[in-house]
């Protein structure tokens, strides 16, 4: 960058009279005469990098290209609940009780579903008592605390808080975890052991399970027979299934003795999509383990077994900080 009222390399300083060789103008000369300071080289009509760097302007100097702020212009901060004595959005009120995230909770009340001490809300943005009476079909939403558990889920229960044919559910196995109502996050097929998700957290179960969040998951495959190393490299090139192309983002033999067990990633959430895959190629899977989840792992909890998340895992979930 050259300084003001520096020419330019082979270049000229100012402007030339017809049939007149233009002069190299000296530092501080040539502009002088024009009346003006020079602008800094291919910045033409721009204001000095000294000018155009000062926050207020100063005698003798250009405006400055900094507005400075006036009193009464300041944006004003946002009310927080604490401002408004206590009150709380109504999406905001419903998304803590578990129901779903702010935004499905918008759609609820502009659909008129939502009441509020016995009145139909409908406005988007209005305000609750933590004491007011708020219902959703009838039945009273109760704000309660969060929770959020992860369980090793055994073989023979079902991913789901109520079964019409009265099988082991999910729910039997953390019964005792807590006083809340929590739901489990996603699905496992009965016989698909491994890392499953429980919370109350409406939005952020949505942040685990939504396709466009694209979740990482990592299975461990047991076969009902090894698979050839010409078969492993067709599935991680992709296969076709009925519902489209899936393709692993990586696949592996899990040990280099035993062609039977198969290491897989994948972000597909698809129905049965690991079972699928194998099938596809005339495999039948024996035994598949969920061994990782967006973040979560079965690390050092027995299977059958629970714990509660740790605030920093929590945390970290919310932040959207795992793949």
């Amino acid at each position: 960058m050259s300084k003001p009222g520096t020419p330019k390399k082979g270049g000229r300083s100012g402007p030339s009279s017809p049939g007149k060789k233009a002069s190299a103008s000296r530092p501080g000369q040539g502009d002088a005469k024009a009346g003006r300071r020079r602008p800094l080289t291919g910045e033409s009509g721009s204001k000095p990098l000294e000018e155009r760097r000062s926050p207020s302007k100063s005698p003798g100097q250009g405006k400055s290209s900094i507005k400075s702020s006036r009193p009464g212009t300041k944006k004003p901060r946002q009310p927080s609940d604490k401002d408004t004595g206590g009150l709380v959005r109504l999406n905001k009120y419903i998304a803590a009780a578990g129901i779903c995230s702010r935004r499905e909770a918008d759609e609820l009340i502009s659909a008129g579903l939502i009441m509020v001490n016995g009145k139909s809300v409908t406005t988007l943005g209005s305000k609750v008592n933590p004491d007011d009476e708020v219902k959703y079909n009838g039945e009273r939403i109760r704000t309660e605390r969060k929770v959020y558990l992860v369980l090793n889920k055994p073989k023979d229960y079902v991913t789901t808080t109520d079964d019409p044919k009265e099988r082991k559910t999910v729910m039997l196995l953390i019964k005792d975890a807590c006083k809340e109502r929590v739901y489990p996050v996603g699905r496992l097929d009965r016989n698909t052991t491994g890392v499953l998700l429980f919370t109350n957290d409406g939005e952020l179960a949505k942040k685990m399970t939504h396709p466009s969040s694209n979740k990482k998951k990592i299975y461990h495959v047991f076969l009902k027979k090894a698979i050839s190393a010409g078969d492993l490299k067709k599935l991680a090139e992709g296969v076709t299934l009925e519902d489209g192309l899936v393709q692993p983002d990586a696949i592996s033999y899990a040990s280099s003795e035993n062609k039977r067990e198969v290491g897989l990633e994948i972000h597909s959430g698809k129905n049965r999509i690991v079972r699928r895959m194998f099938e596809a190629l005339d495999y039948r899977v024996d035994k598949l383990d969920r061994v990782y989840f967006g973040g979560l792992t079965k690390k050092n909890l027995p299977r059958g077994k629970w714990r509660l998340l740790t605030e920093k895992e929590v945390n970290m979930l919310k932040m959207n900080a795992y793949e």
